[in-house]
Order: C-alpha cells, then structure tokens, then sequence
C-alpha cells in the first residue's frame, strides 16, 4: 500500500489541505497515512479531522495512524513513499518572538522574518538539525522516498537536504501558482487570464514573473508595467489609501518586473525599505512591521474556536486544493506529467547567473521518473544581482549549519542585505550571541 508521511501534523489546517487533497485524487485514496508531531494534542485533534474527512470524501479507503515524538519517528517514515514537511522548531512562543524581539534592540525591525534577515537565518540553523535528523531516518527505513519540504527557509532548508543528504527533495510554496492571478486581479486585467502563458524562475519568495503572454501571444508586461505605476503613484496621493502591494509594484517600476512572494515579505529581503534613517518609507510603502506575531497571535487566540468547529462537524468535507503536493504524488504514482514550480539545486547551471550549489526555483516537470527541473538561462542582470544578494547569505547560512560554528554565522549575517546596511560587525557578533543564548536548547549546537 502507498504510504504518505506528514512531518508537523499538529499543523491542523495545512495537514488537512494537503492530506484531503490526497483522499480526493483516486489515484491517491487507498493508502497509509501516517501523522508525526511532538505535540499530542494537535496531533490528535489532526487525526480526529482526517478520520472525518477519509470517512466523507474517501469512503474510509485510507489508513490513517499517529505517531508521537522522536522515539516513534522512524516508524512513522518507514516504508513511505512520500514525506510531507511541514514542521516548525521552536514554535510562535518561544521562537519567533525572540527571532524578533532581540534584533529590535540593535535596531532591525521585521515583517515576516522566515526567509531572510536575522529571524530567517536563525529559523535555518535551528532547523537544520531537525531535518538532517529527518533524513538520517530515512535514509535507513524508506531511502527512496520522495521529501516534499514546506517549511520555510524554503531556499537554506531545500539546499541542505539536497547537498548534504541522500533524499529526493524538491521544496514547494504557494507563491509560485497564485502569482500572475493576483496581479492580473490586482490591477483589472482579469480578462486576460484564461489561456495565458507565463515563465517564473529565481528563488524562493524572490522568482520572477519574467514572461506574461495572453492566450493570442501578446505580451502583456507593458500594460501591467503602466498599470502598476499608475496604481501606486495614486495611492501616494495625500489622502489616498495605500493598497496591500506597494513594494512589488515599486518592483516593476524600479526592477521591471513583478516578484512571487508578497510585498511584506519583499520588504525585509533588500536595505530599500526598511530604513532607520528614513521611517516614512514604512508609511509610504505600507509595510506591516511586525507582521508574522500579529498573525500568529490572531490564529492562536482563534484556533481553539476553529479546532472545536472542526471536530464537532460530522459533515466536514474536503474539495481538492492548488497545493503542489498532492499533484506530485499522482503524476509519480500515474506516470501523468504536470509541470510545477520547484525549489532545487541549480545543477547544471539551470539559471546560468548562479552557482550551481544554490538552491532555485524554476519550472519543474514530474512524470513517472521523477522531479526534473527545467532549463531556465540567464536572467535579466539587475534580478540575478537582486536574487545573489540572498543567495550569498543563504549559502553561507547553510555553510554555518554544517559545522556549527560562531564564526560562520557571523559571516552569514555580515553578507544579509539588511543586516549589512544597518550593523556594525561588534553589533552582529553581539546580536548573535544574544540569540543563541535566547534560543536556549534549540541553538545549543552552535559554538
């Protein structure tokens, strides 16, 4: 029987999404799902909202089981064909709020803080450890599975597993099938959707929406170019409210083109928008501070609410999301190709402006065989020198991870857009040492 093991199933509601996916493609539906946390509350409550689900939508085909904590990993990934990973080391509380609260006194401010900057490079090297846990386990009880990585950063996370395992990862976000609809959206151009043609390559939260093309091949850029510069210009009107994309839409007219991940995100990747020395740029360019907390304190305070509607509903169904994951599997399982945008290492030179060890993100094909990245070329110049400004930090921060040492964190964050433009190296050295002693058991490897 097919086995699908989801790593961080206390994740209720993406749990739900990926593995209701699963239960909704036929291919898919008779198999062993085996749910891993180190929470046993949300992972029984995840098992509990599954059971429903494989009940509604699957008549019961699969066979779902739980397993708690580091002693039951192994059995949890033995014999899997697919693993799912959505974990996150160390949680909203204590994690992320340090990953915040300590770089404020040295005067960094974040939106997001999982990609890049101090709080994505602290995400990375604690999670690191986790996954190179991960893989030592499968390595030994299901060696040929395939790793689907959905925790963020996306780029260090993926890069590690691919150099430094023997695991078939492919790392996958939502950004990439979503981008072109939301802009088209975003500035009336609706009618242009259907049949268009687009090409996307980069990196993680920073790829690139390099073609756009209508479904008569007329390329749609120069419209969305005049668009977007019109959009935010009205909006710095005095009096005027500000729309939710500013720093992307000031990408296309600084950059040319239009980026993946959201503007939130964008704002903390680059020294252009969060600047101590210019506070109205957070006002102008409507960049939430603090963001990822605010969200995160929203959906704990209203997960209780959520969980119990949840499990109190008999009749809770499932219809099948965009999420890449479930995809995959069919066209693995099917020999059906798809193509998506995945996250791998850049072999071969597939966006020619990069080293080969850094991890990309570019169209994919999946058939039968495999996951096989597709060919991109040389990007525009000015976004392969936006892209290596986080490729360095990132490569430097797995580096750093490998061999857990002071000195090759420090060099990490001495090459971060941001933390470059604002800190002296004392103030890095110092903001390090404070995190790690912050972070406590969960940074005690790095010396």
């Amino acid at each position: 029987m097919l086995k699908i093991t989801f790593m961080g199933a206390g994740s209720t509601v993406f749990a739900r999404n990926v593995l209701g996916d699963v239960m909704c493609t036929p291919a898919l539906r008779q198999c062993e799902i085996a749910l891993y946390d180190i929470d046993g509350q949300r992972l029984e409550e995840s098992r509990r909202i599954l059971d429903v689900i494989n009940r509604n939508v699957n008549e019961g085909r699969a066979v779902i089981k739980s397993y708690l904590g580091v002693a039951e990993r192994k059995e949890a990934l033995r014999g899997a064909t697919f693993v799912v990973n959505a974990i996150q080391v160390g949680f909203y509380d204590p994690c992320t709020i340090i990953d915040f609260e300590v770089p404020k006194k040295y005067g960094l401010r974040q939106t997001i803080a999982d990609t890049l900057g101090i709080g994505g490079i602290m995400r990375a090297l604690r999670t690191i450890p986790v996954m190179a846990d991960f893989a030592r386990d499968m390595e030994e009880v299901c060696p040929d599975a395939y790793f689907l990585n959905y925790t963020n950063p996306m780029a260090m996370l993926t890069g590690y597993m691919l150099r430094y395992t023997k695991i078939k990862t492919v790392g996958l976000c939502h950004s990439v099938q979503v981008c072109s609809e939301h802009l088209l959206k975003h500035l009336g151009m609706e009618e242009h959707m259907e049949g268009r043609k687009e090409l996307i390559a980069g990196i993680n939260h920073m790829a690139w929406l390099l073609e756009i093309r209508d479904r008569e091949g007329r390329d749609l850029y120069p419209e969305i170019r005049r668009r977007a510069r019109e959009k935010n210009e009205a909006a710095l009107q005095p009096g005027a409210e500000k729309h939710w994309d500013m720093v992307r839409f000031d990408y296309i007219d600084k950059l040319g083109y239009y980026c993946t991940e959201s503007s939130e995100h964008n704002a903390e990747y680059n020294p252009f928008y969060i600047r101590p020395g210019y506070p109205e740029l957070v006002e102008r360019f409507n960049i939430p501070l603090d963001e990822y907390p605010r969200r995160c304190v929203n959906q704990i305070a209203g997960w209780e609410k959520l969980s119990r509607e949840l499990l109190e509903d008999p009749t809770l169904s499932h219809t099948r999301s965009r999420e890449y994951a479930s995809y995959i599997m069919e066209a693995i399982v099917t020999d059906t190709p798809i193509r998506i945008g995945g996250n791998v290492l850049n072999t071969g030179r597939l966006i020619t402006d990069f080293p080969e060890h850094a991890c990309v993100e570019v169209p994919c094909l999946v058939d039968g065989q495999g996951i096989h990245p597709t060919h991109v070329g040389a990007l525009p110049p000015v976004l392969a020198a936006m892209n290596m400004t986080n490729i360095n930090p990132q490569l430097l921060t797995i580096e750093a991870a490998r061999t857990c040492r002071k000195e090759d964190i420090l060099r990490a964050v001495m090459l971060e857009p941001r933390c470059a433009a604002q800190l002296s190296i004392d103030d890095m050295s110092r903001m390090i040492d404070d995190l790690i002693e912050a972070h406590g058991p969960y940074m005690a490897m790095y010396r």
